[in-house]
């Protein structure tokens, strides 16, 4: 196969890509709210900012998902990549809160293209049993993203100023463009029909994995905030309180390739439910560590097995489409998409309000049972062959 059209070179690519946007979301993390006190915004307009990110990715996860199924994955990608790097000229020039907040607005909606249609044109080029590798390489890229995002931004912030973060990542965001432009998508391998928005939604197995991808979201989101208030409420300095998050953030980086390879050994579908198992039985562990070292430890674990969630669960979600005989893997992983987002919305608000009401210990108590109703839910369904295409 040319190198042009080779399935090597998509992964590479969307992992690029993928890579890339996530560089994108987190280089603000320490610079947005520095430059946007300098334009004079409160703290609650500041919220309002990185929240803002979410209104575009929940929105435009699904209907850019169903186009791409309808026009092809080349077109939506590419210009899912002109508007991240529009956004970030925007976060460069912009000076006042009307133009961040459209920078924000269209990065959402960048995010939410980028991973919809990568995922999709994945899904397209490679078969079941291969999906659990290829979506751990992806992963594994994309957690590095994390890892070297916010230092990145901010060292780049202090060098050059506000607008050198912004622009480096245009940069990268237009050598991604470019190589798009240069590949040709290989003819589409999965079998099976488009159908509409509402029969995709109605598949059990996919509606299934979507509620366990909001279980995992929100369970991660809800962690971040609520386990650096209580590390704060016995005097651990923020320093060490990031150690924590760093050291697990490496840890689920070498995770990915494993979970993924494991899902297609196994089964996406009953690794999914393996770690909504294992991270029901970490959070009450993780509820009654006693130091700072313990606290360590179990959060690493707690997040090490949150990869067998994550993963395989994007891995399922592709296998639940094909198995139902439709090939609208566009419009599934933006239902993916739109559950992460709506994870990540319920997650920290909902945490902070049980925080407050009943404190570390007993949130971590109570969340487990949930999860383990959503490994029911996975073991009932059957991933059959639905009657969305009779």
């Amino acid at each position: 196969m040319p190198l042009r059209s080779s399935r090597a070179v998509a992964v590479a690519l969307v992992t690029f890509a993928t890579f890339t946007d996530l560089v994108a979301y987190s280089i603000a993390i320490p610079v947005l709210p520095d430059l946007t006190r300098k334009l004079g915004a409160s703290p609650t307009m500041i919220g309002f900012l990185f929240a803002s990110f979410g209104v575009t990715l929940l929105t435009v996860s699904v209907p850019m998902g169903a186009v791409s199924d309808r026009i092809g994955r080349k077109g939506p990608m590419v210009g899912g990549l002109l508007a991240l790097g529009a956004a970030s000229l925007l976060f460069a020039f912009g000076d006042s809160l009307p133009w961040l907040f459209a920078a924000r607005l269209v990065q959402g909606a960048a995010d939410a293209v980028t991973w919809v249609v990568g995922f999709a044109l994945i899904a397209d080029l490679y078969e079941s049993h291969e999906r659990g590798r290829v979506t751990g390489i992806v992963m594994m890229g994309t957690s590095c993203a994390i890892m070297i995002g916010p230092t990145l931004g901010g060292w780049l912030y202090e060098v050059g100023g506000m607008r050198t973060p912004f622009v480096a990542v245009a940069v990268l965001t237009a050598i991604v463009t470019l190589l798009f432009l240069w590949y040709e998508v290989p003819a589409q391998h999965a079998d099976g029909d488009i159908v509409p928005i509402g029969l995709v939604v109605r598949v059990p197995a996919i509606a299934a994995c979507t509620i366990a991808v909001i279980a995992i979201s929100s369970t991660i989101s809800m962690l971040e905030p609520v386990l650096s208030l209580q590390l704060n409420t016995l005097g651990i300095n923020p320093a060490r309180i990031g150690l924590i998050f760093g050291v697990a953030a490496v840890i689920t980086t070498l995770m990915h390739p494993l979970t993924g390879r494991l899902a297609d050994r196994f089964g996406s579908r009953r690794m999914t439910m393996l770690g909504l198992v294992m991270t029901a039985c970490a959070l009450p562990l993780l509820a009654h560590a006693w130091s700072y070292g313990s606290t360590l430890v179990l959060f690493v674990v707690t997040a090490a097995v949150g990869t067998f969630i994550i993963t395989p669960s994007l891995t399922y979600m592709g296998e639940a489409t094909s198995e139902a005989g439709v090939r609208s893997f566009g419009v599934s992983y933006g239902l993916y998409n739109l559950a992460w987002g709506a994870g990540l919305l319920a997650g920290p608000a909902l945490g902070g309000f049980l925080f407050e009401g009943i404190g570390f210990r007993n949130i971590l108590l109570v969340w487990a049972p949930p999860l383990a109703l959503v490994t029911l839910v996975l073991w009932k369904v059957k991933s059959e062959r639905a009657a969305v295409v009779g």
